[in-house]
């Protein structure tokens, strides 16, 4: 092997060592308690069999043909941002390719080397990996959901230039949600601007799925939100919502959305089904949520206080190592749910754990096999 393979090789045979070697897996027929379909949209057929053609984009092309600054633009694309923007309760709405795109576009652009960045410690990767490819120098995580630890450090960089707070409304790997309230009196207070990413909360929080910020009419109070429509919504694709200004800005400076080949027409017109869905009269997440209760309830009678606290779709329970977590999971699997187990270093070590994700479509029956199960599997 040249030295680049041999490098390659071993990368990957310290994973192996380490028992977190990642693999692409295909799944048997089973009981869904692991994807991000929070609602059932993407497994229903929903947007496949919606004949409504409001919303088509180029239908001549199977590709948009280019990017949104050269051929790939198109009527339907704006009248889709508006919509967009309509339904959050936002001023604008600009659409990328996915929340990784989005992510990655608006956190590059927006900081400068005079900005300060104070992060959530467990933001999403593309988050980081914006921040890391932005100019700005003075870059801080705070301790997660800790508003002391987020205001002494705004504290210190209160007259030092422009502030971005960066959080998420429900984290994706613990499942509990971000105090908005709380940080959104704090970034009024120290002069800041608050980014959220949305991502698990589209669908799920609001009467129509508008977001955990537009369920406790924060919207004005936010700078920019992140929502996404490969989750709850059953699609592809994102879009930053705030204000007009900010719509320009990334159009001319966010690389992700400059330098890609736009969403396609066939695309538009699912993201479109998809919120025509949410603003429907007969929409409802409430059998969600009440699953979520039972959830909970099943979690507290269970004992195990190594299960995350959390009110979302999402619930993780904590098993200490890769092993344990691994093993465990396929105890689940096996009984015919399918559970993954998440491993460092996608979480720190010692917080590896197995991630249950909740939807409309799950019964009660199926989450008491799952606690029946683990508690089986967990005492062998």
């Amino acid at each position: 092997m040249n030295r680049v393979d041999q490098y390659l090789a071993h990368k990957l045979e310290q994973r192996k060592l380490e028992g977190n070697l990642r693999k692409l897996t295909t799944h048997k027929e089973a009981v869904d308690l692991f994807s991000n379909d929070y609602l059932g949209i993407a497994t229903s057929g929903l947007l496949n069999s919606t004949h409504d053609r409001g919303i088509t984009g180029n239908s001549q092309y199977s590709g948009s043909t280019g990017s949104r600054l050269l051929s790939g633009n198109s009527s339907a694309a704006e009248a889709l941002e508006k919509e967009i923007a309509r339904f959050h309760h936002g001023r604008a709405a600009l659409l990328f390719n996915s929340g990784y795109d989005a992510n990655a576009g608006l956190l590059s652009s927006i900081p400068s080397r005079n900005t300060t960045i104070l992060s959530d410690e467990l933001c999403h990767a593309s988050i980081i990996d914006g921040i890391r490819l932005s100019q700005c120098s003075r870059k801080y995580k705070f301790d997660h959901n800790d508003l002391s630890d987020l205001e002494e450090k705004l504290k210190k960089f209160a007259n030092t230039g422009p502030t971005l707070v960066i959080a998420e409304s429900v984290y994706s790997m613990d499942g509990d949600m971000a105090p908005l309230c709380e940080m959104t009196t704090l970034c009024e207070t120290y002069n800041a601007q608050l980014i959220i990413d949305e991502a698990h909360a589209t669908g799920v929080f609001g009467k129509h799925g508008e977001g955990l910020v537009s369920a406790l009419g924060l919207q004005s109070k936010v700078f920019a939100r992140v929502h996404t429509f490969g989750k709850a919504l059953g699609c592809h694709g994102a879009a930053v919502v705030g204000g007009e200004l900010l719509k320009q800005y990334l159009i001319n400076f966010a690389r992700s959305f400059i330098y890609t080949t736009a969403l396609p027409g066939h695309t538009l017109h699912n993201i479109h089904n998809a919120y025509q869905h949410l603003a429907a009269g007969t929409f409802t997440n409430e059998p969600l949520h009440k699953l979520i209760t039972h959830f909970r309830q099943c979690v507290k009678a269970s004992g195990n206080n190594d299960w995350k606290d959390s009110l979302s779709p999402i619930q993780a329970l904590v098993m200490g190592n890769n092993d344990k977590a691994t093993q465990t999971a396929a105890a689940l699997q096996h009984a015919g749910l399918q559970v993954k187990p998440i491993l460092s270093p996608a979480v720190p070590h010692g917080m590896e754990r197995l991630r249950v994700c909740l939807h409309t479509f799950n019964t009660k029956e199926q989450i008491d096999l799952l606690f029946k199960t683990l508690t089986a599997a967990i005492h062998i």
